[in-house]
């Protein structure tokens, strides 16, 4: 608990983490951000009660673990001014695409962890992916599980290449979701219902359909078996959405973010 933790990038999915540790009792003074956007930093010391600092410097040695939390493409860049200074640390990794190893390269550690965790870690309700590679020891694998708890669940592969699936499922999940949401509250709209109606119509149906098929035995297929009776109105749904190819279309998209995120990592 007392081990010094570094995040590298203060954004949403670093302050989801921190807000976590801060809450399962990791006190604040344990926690340090190295994050150059002003703005940031000040959003970070007023909620969080951190202080953050502009760029990384010596006291980044302390680190036992060191959280990677910028965009992806600026990684080499942020990482070269930290790679003195924490060769010893455990690496962790929430950046879409960059391979760990180019993290090990870049910081000189070869004990990495890749996580692909999702927005709604923001809430508590997110779901991770992650990697580590062989010389991340039991211990350190569960210090990860312990830091992504507090942001929903996790899910440990054992090759690497698979995050790159977690990314197609979980990962980009959450806008597949918006993006029905989308389209049923525009339907509603248009017959007759006002957008708020609609919108709290489609929440909360995608909700709990959502915690159905979490606590049902059954598979989704049978659990909409179940609901779509033969020349009834679900089936009506069901039959132009088959006839519009929407079930191979959204699995091809799916096919083409797992593509994207290979096409990422290979730089």
């Amino acid at each position: 608990m007392n081990e010094f933790m570094a995040f590298i990038g203060g954004g949403n999915m670093a302050q989801a983490l921190i807000g976590g540790l801060l809450k399962s009792g990791r006190p604040a003074a344990s926690i340090l951000v190295v994050e150059p956007d002003a703005a940031q930093r000040q959003r970070l010391a007023s909620q969080f009660g951190l202080a953050p600092l502009p760029a990384a410097d010596a006291a980044l040695a302390r680190a036992g673990t060191v959280v990677w939390a910028v965009k992806p493409q600026v990684f080499a860049e942020a990482a070269a001014p930290c790679a003195a200074h924490v060769g010893n640390a455990l690496q962790v990794s929430v950046m879409a695409g960059v391979r760990s190893a180019s993290i090990a390269a870049a910081t000189g550690s070869p004990a990495v962890v890749r996580a692909m965790p999702n927005t709604p870690a923001l809430i508590g309700e997110g779901m991770a992916g992650l990697y580590a590679r062989p010389e991340v020891s039991a211990e350190a694998r569960a210090e990860v599980q312990a830091l992504f708890a507090p942001t929903g669940q996790a899910l440990w592969v054992e090759q690497e290449d698979q995050l790159d699936a977690v990314t197609a499922l979980s990962g980009s999940g959450p806008a597949y979701v918006f993006y029905f949401l989308e389209a049923m509250v525009q339907a509603g709209s248009e017959m007759g219902l006002s957008p708020e109606q609609s919108r709290q119509l489609a929440q909360a149906t995608f909700a709990g359909a959502a915690a159905l098929a979490m606590q049902s035995p059954l598979s989704p297929t049978l659990l909409r078996e179940q609901v779509t009776s033969k020349g009834g109105t679900t089936h009506a749904a069901i039959t132009a959405l088959e006839a519009a190819g929407v079930k191979a279309a959204f699995v091809q998209a799916m096919h083409a973010a797992r593509e994207r995120a290979a096409e990422l990592g290979r730089g």
